[in-house]
């Protein structure tokens, strides 16, 4: 145990996750089930050049939305950072939108995590009730949780190197495969000239795997997350977001070449979107067609990780929230209070509750449950949202107030042109949901695919027509940097 965790509890979050485990979990919260299963629908609906090019494009938006959150982060390392820096440099009104939206996007998240992981289970032991594994799972993760921050950065370390060496694995059996090495033939690149490949469907087919493309990358921001518990934010975070942009262009990019080159889009193997179909996930396709027998059961396996990982860090992410929130005065005090060991258990247990409930609710009524689903669908692009257009006020006003650039810790690369390509391609991407809807008339699937934006414009609203805040003039936004392990409220009180 280290020095920083066997400090007693001040009411603080410790900072007990070292450079590999930041590293890790920012590059594991990108690599999920979108990956190794709903890549192949992309491709099916685009063709591989258009599934490439979303995937490209959503990647560079991805890498300067962390360099963003990077700059931000290691001036101000704070659990629960994005509330805070909206807050901070917008509007408290914002701040406040953002970090219950935040939560309650990775509190359903879990709810859905759990039940998929019994999903996956079925694929081994199809004759015991489902509700179990979920249940087991729920346990499991909460234990992790409770346990003290290192041990989930070290739990999720492993989960992560899981995913990435399967990744790796699958690169080199794919190479082998297209070049007739393995699985008896030479494939070659006639996948990317077969009918209207290698762009099928234009412009909306990009953008509607644009979309898909943004869920597989969502998880990413955890690194903001971790700033405020990382040992040492202004090497790690700033190391982090360097080597997941390398990483998501060598997994993400070569990854779905790889599956273009060796399955045609026109398969009907590649419609597969969600853990149940481990059968015929892209992965499972392309170690069979090289010879690999096991490869659907050590897929199986493989995915089961990656949804225990996303349920763990949403877990993590939702808690920290939650505690940046009480000490942002945004809820009950009580939230914020943590144990010896820095974990705030009062945060832990409101969200393992109501990841229970949700749960619960997907068996009881799952017409709530449904619309509960639908309501944090679009949250992980809110906050990407309410990141771009923190920085971008964070940068303006820093440089207004007269500091010079060369002070800043770690600097986000190309801004303005960084946090403006974040906002309009949030933007396109919300639009892009369900145009179809909207040429229809559909009011029902409007609603169900859009609700979370006027969840959030209702928080917006509320908070600011209540306590009638304001957005903070740039000459008037505290750019001060944090050294310590401050809580949003004591750096209002500056």
């Amino acid at each position: 145990m280290n020095e920083n965790e066997s400090e007693e509890s001040n009411g603080q979050v410790k900072r007990g996750l070292k450079a590999r485990h930041v590293s890790m979990i920012a590059l594991g919260g990108c690599i999920g089930t979108g990956l190794f299963v709903a890549s192949g629908s992309a491709i099916s609906q685009a063709g591989p050049g258009g599934a490439l090019t979303a995937y490209i494009l959503m990647g560079l938006m991805v890498y300067f939305l962390m360099t963003s959150l990077g700059e931000m982060a290691t001036n101000m390392p704070i659990s629960g950072s994005f509330a805070a820096y909206s807050s901070k440099y917008v509007d408290p009104a914002l701040g406040f939108a953002m970090g219950w939206n935040y939560w309650f996007n990775w509190a359903i998240t879990v709810a859905v995590d759990i039940s998929t992981a019994a999903l996956v289970m079925k694929f081994w032991l199809p004759n015991v009730p489902a509700w179990i594994w979920s249940a087991i799972a729920l346990v499991v993760i909460f234990l992790i949780n409770a346990m003290s921050v290192s041990t989930f950065g070290e739990t999720e370390f492993w989960m992560s190197a899981i995913k990435v060496v399967t990744i790796i694995i699958f690169l080199i059996v794919g190479a082998l495969t297209i070049f007739g090495i393995m699985g008896g033939h030479f494939v070659g690149m006639r996948n990317f000239s077969i009918k209207q490949a290698p762009f099928v469907g234009g412009f909306p087919a990009i953008l509607s795997v644009f979309v898909v493309a943004g869920f597989s990358f969502q998880g990413t921001e955890l690194v903001g997350i971790t700033a405020g518990e990382s040992q040492d934010p202004e090497h790690s975070v700033p190391k982090a977001i360097n080597e997941v942009f390398w990483r998501i262009i060598l997994f993400y990019i070569l990854t779905i070449f790889v599956i273009a080159a060796i399955i045609p889009y026109t398969s009907h193997s590649l419609l597969g979107s969600s853990a149940t179909d481990i059968a015929i996930s892209p992965f499972t396709l392309v170690f069979q067609r090289a010879g690999l027998a096991a490869a659907a059961s050590v897929m199986n396996a493989v995915i089961l990780t990656s949804v225990i990982s996303s349920a763990n860090s949403g877990m993590y992410a939702s808690t920290r929230m939650m505690y940046s929130l009480s000490n942002s005065g945004y809820a009950p005090k009580k939230l914020g209070e943590t144990a010896a060991n820095g974990i705030p258990y009062y945060s832990l247990l409101v969200t393992t509750f109501v990841s229970l409930l949700t749960f619960i609710s997907s068996i009881a009524g799952p017409k709530i449950y449904m619309w509960l689903v639908a309501a944090s669908g679009l949250t992980g692009f809110i906050a990407w949202f309410g990141i771009a257009i923190s920085h971008f006020r964070f940068r303006r006003a820093f440089v207004k107030q007269g500091h010079s650039i060369s002070g800043l810790k770690y600097h986000a690369k190309l801004f303005p042109f960084g946090p403006v390509l974040c906002l309009i391609l949030c933007i396109l991407v919300i639009v892009g949901q369900n145009p179809q809807a909207f040429m229809n008339f559909d009011w029902k699937q409007i609603l169900v695919t859009y609700m979370s934006v006027p969840l959030v414009l209702v928080l917006y609203f509320w908070y600011k027509i209540k306590h009638h805040t304001k957005i903070i003039p740039l000459d008037e936004v505290d750019v001060s940097p944090s050294h310590k392990d401050q809580n949003l409220s004591e750096l209002n009180e500056k």
